[in-house]
C-alpha cells in the first residue's frame, strides 16, 4: 500500500529490499528533510495561516471604493491613555501607501491591532498604596465599589508608561473565486477582523466554508487506512483527542504516522484534530478539525520560482510573493475541498 504521493528513488534505493512500513517512514523523513534545505532561495513571507470564507453575494465593490472605505478606518497607534487601537494599514509596508493592493486580480489588505498591557500585579500594588493612604488619612476602609474605581484610575494612570504590542492580519480576497482568506491564528482574532471589514464595507455577506465530509472524519480515514487523498501526502505531525469524558490527548511531532499505534488510537475512538499534510510537494500545512490551515510553508520548488534581483529592496518582492503564493493556494484549496468530499452548499 502506498502512503501519500510517490517519491522517485535513486536506482540504488530501488535495489534494496525493505519492509513496506519501514520504507514509507524512510521516504517521508527523506521528503521532509529535503523540504527544509532552501540554500540561497528566498522564502515567501505571506499567509502563514488560513481561515477561508465564502462570499455569499457577488463582489461588486471597486478597488477605489474599498480603498476609500479602509482609509476612513486607517490604523492609528494608541494614544497615551488608550488601551487598544485597530484599523487598516499598508499591506506592502510602505508608509502612507495604499490599504488595498491588487496583484494579478488578487486583492490584499492588512488589519492592524495595537494593545497596551499593564501588569495586574502593578495595578494591584498601586491600589493597595491608595487604600493605605485613605485608611491613614480618614480612618476608614474603602468598599468594593471604591476599590474598583481606584483600580480603573490606577490602570489609566499607568497606561502612558505601558509597553505596546502590535499584531497584523493579512487578508486575501479573490473576487472571481468568491473567497476571502484571513491569515489569523485564532477564531477570536478572525471575528474581530471580519467585524472591522463588515463595518467598513456595508452589505458584505460572508460564511465559513463547510464540506461534505468533516475534516476530523476525513483525517481519521486517512490515518486508519494509511492512504492520503490524491495529490496530498501525510507528514509527521498529528494531534488526536478522545471523544469521551477523559479528553485524553495524544500528540505526534516529527514522528511517523503510518503505524499500528496510530491506527489503534483511531480504532479506540480518538479523533484527529490536527494533521500535517503536503500538497503536490509544493505547500505544506497543518489541517485542523475546523478546516483551518496552520503553519503554511511554501516548499523549495515554489521558492525557487520567486525572482530575486540584485539590489532589490525587501518591499520589491511584494508583487512576486503575492502572485506566487496566491497562485499556489488558488489550486490547493479546490483540491483540499475535493479531498473533503466537496463544498457543502447551504440554504
Amino acid at each position: 500500500m502506498e502512503y501519500g504521493n510517490h517519491i522517485p528513488l535513486p536506482c540504488s534505493v530501488h535495489a534494496i529490499c525493505v519492509r513496506p512500513i519501514a520504507l514509507r517512514q524512510a521516504l517521508v523523513k527523506l521528503h521532509e528533510n529535503g523540504r527544509h534545505q532552501s540554500g540561497n532561495k528566498r522564502k515567501l513571507n505571506v499567509l502563514k495561516n488560513m481561515m477561508v470564507y465564502r462570499l455569499t453575494a457577488p463582489w461588486t465593490v471597486s478597488q477605489a471604493q474599498l480603498e476609500a472605505a479602509l482609509q476612513q478606518a486607517r490604523f492609528v497607534e494608541c494614544g497615551a491613555s488608550q488601551e487598544k487601537s485597530v484599523g487598516w494599514t499598508e499591506p506592502r509596508g510602505q508608509a502612507h501607501g495604499a490599504c488595498v493592493e491588487v496583484v494579478g486580480g488578487q486583492w490584499i489588505m492588512k488589519w492592524m491591532l495595537e494593545v497596551k498591557t499593564v501588569p495586574g500585579s502593578v495595578v494591584k500594588r498601586k491600589v493597595q498604596d491608595e487604600v493605605a493612604k485613605i485608611q491613614t488619612t480618614t480612618g476608614r476602609k474603602p468598599g468594593k465599589k471604591e476599590i474598583r474605581t481606584l483600580s480603573d484610575d490606577a490602570r489609566l494612570a499607568l497606561l502612558p508608561m505601558a509597553f505596546t504590542k502590535q499584531a497584523g492580519v493579512t487578508l486575501w480576497l479573490d473576487p472571481q473565486a468568491q473567497l476571502l482568506v484571513l491569515d489569523a491564528g485564532s477564531q477570536a482574532k478572525a471575528d474581530e477582523v471580519l467585524t472591522s471589514l463588515v463595518k467598513a464595507v456595508g452589505g458584505l455577506a460572508l460564511g465559513q466554508i463547510n464540506t461534505q465530509t468533516a475534516p476530523a472524519t476525513a483525517m481519521a480515514h486517512w490515518l486508519a487506512t494509511q492512504e492520503a487523498p490524491v495529490g496530498f501526502s501525510v507528514d509527521r505531525e498529528c494531534e488526536l483527542k478522545a471523544a469521551d469524558e477523559s479528553k485524553a490527548v495524544v500528540r505526534y511531532t516529527r514522528h511517523a504516522l503510518d503505524t499500528d499505534e496510530v491506527v489503534q488510537h483511531i480504532a479506540n475512538g480518538k479523533v484527529p484534530t490536527r494533521l500535517a499534510l503536503t500538497w503536490s510537494d509544493r505547500v505544506s500545512f497543518v489541517l485542523t478539525e475546523a478546516l483551518q490551515l496552520k503553519k503554511v510553508v511554501f516548499l523549495d520548488v515554489v521558492a525557487q520560482e520567486a525572482p530575486v534581483a540584485a539590489g532589490d529592496r525587501s518591499d520589491d518582492h511584494f508583487d512576486a510573493d503575492v502572485a506566487i503564493a496566491t497562485g499556489e493556494l488558488s489550486r490547493l484549496l479546490p483540491d483540499l475541498l475535493e479531498a473533503l468530499g466537496g463544498e457543502m452548499v447551504l440554504g
